[in-house]
């Protein structure tokens, strides 16, 4: 059966959220997807809602809040996914498959985090739970310190790469300054990304401040429909292709610079798209850390294993580039609200394709990848769009 389209979004502005809590950020994207997209509450079939929280809020069963925060919604099936870093892109998969699967015609995906509130340390601790704690959660410096053993042993293996990595951060941060929606609205030299200092201090291994991305509150919706519906609305972004592919959770069990779940996911996504990575217009990936997006370069099959830094020092992904990367800022500068971001991401890509980006809008964009991972590159989602109109 032919994917479901989206057909509306919205986004809130992330950072530190005023919002008291998930109920209220819902509330404020929910009705205004519903407008985007052109439908009534009346019109929705189900709702997917995708939240870490594992500690960051004492309130859970979150897929009843949207109906606290949108009455009209209460008596809407809802259910809550969760998968790590990848919560959101699990709330938009499962509900492509309910429409897929004829259970109902129109959906509503809530990607949703309320992280700021949270005492550093203790979202650190939370955090690591989506790393393997049984042999990982002793690590030092938290999730970062995952990452930063994968840099060091990037680095051990093919040679120091960290202004590779402070010419990621001062990419994204360029483009962060464009995007409207994202926590972070400040630029960075490469010099200042590259130099440790007192204002970017090493955080984990040859990790500085600026190779890590923000702890973010904020909110994303996506309205979904099946191919029948979406042929009578304003906007459709189709899905060429969407797939995910799991790795191994212990990084004692596979090569954690390999990025082999990643590689698989964009090798069949491409394949399901019929398209090469040099068809893409742009793509929105996760550099939740730094290396993580210089490690996809690889995995998307940019270059080589062991040869990303020559991408982002030959220009690819820049916003001017052969391949423009995270237009929007990606996670280091737009920020990481958890269940938000694969949700965010899928918004920042549509906006992108149906020409609705504002400050941020690439010329021509017709295709465009996505990829959302959870933990070290454990659940790795890849969605292959396209504009329909």
């Amino acid at each position: 059966m032919e994917n479901p389209k989206i057909i509306g979004w919205a986004h809130s502005k992330f950072g530190k959220a005023p919002e008291a809590g998930l109920e209220q950020l819902m509330a404020g994207v929910v009705p205004d997807a519903l407008d985007h997209a052109g439908v009534g509450a009346e019109d929705i079939d189900g709702i997917f809602v995708g939240v870490f929280n594992n500690g960051f809020s004492p309130q859970a069963f979150e897929g009843s809040l949207v109906g606290m925060g949108v009455p009209a919604l209460a008596n809407v099936p809802a259910v809550r996914l969760e998968n790590a870093c990848a919560t959101g892109s699990a709330a938009l998969y499962a509900a492509m498959d309910f429409i897929a699967a004829g259970r109902g015609k129109v959906a509503l995906v809530v990607g949703a985090e309320k992280m700021s509130a949270t005492p550093t340390a203790e979202a650190g601790e939370i955090m690591l739970s989506a790393c393997y704690r049984a042999e990982e959660a002793d690590v030092d410096a938290g999730f970062a310190g995952i990452f930063g053993q994968i840099a060091g042993s990037y680095f051990q293996q093919n040679g120091d790469h960290g202004r590779e990595l402070a010419m990621i951060a001062a990419k994204n941060h360029a483009n962060g300054m464009l995007n409207p929606y994202a926590h972070m609205h400040k630029e960075f030299t490469v010099d200042f990304c590259n130099d440790v200092s007192e204002k970017n201090p090493h955080v984990a291994g040859p990790l500085r401040r600026t190779d890590c991305s923000l702890i973010s509150d904020g909110a994303a919706a996506i309205v979904v429909a099946a191919p029948d519906v979406a042929e009578g609305v304003e906007r459709a972004i189709a899905f060429r292709a969407r797939n995910q592919v799991n790795d191994v959770l212990a990084l004692s069990r596979r090569d954690p610079t390999e990025f082999a779940g990643a590689r698989g996911a964009w090798t069949k996504s491409l394949a399901e798209a019929g398209v090469t990575i040099d068809d893409l217009d742009m793509v929105e990936t996760h550099d939740c850390f730094t290396i993580a997006e210089l490690l996809e370069y690889e995995a998307m099959g940019l270059a080589a294993r062991g040869q990303g830094g020559r991408v982002i020092r030959e220009g690819v992904t820049t916003r001017e580039g052969r391949l423009p990367v995270n237009p929007s800022g990606g996670l280091k500068s737009r920020g990481h609200p958890l269940g938000a971001t694969g949700v965010s991401q899928h918004v920042m890509a549509a906006m992108q394709l149906s020409g609705e980006a504002g400050t941020m809008q690439l010329p021509d964009v017709r295709l465009a990848g996505v990829f959302n991972m959870g933990g070290a590159a454990v659940a790795n989602y890849v969605s292959i769009m396209e504009r329909v109109k």
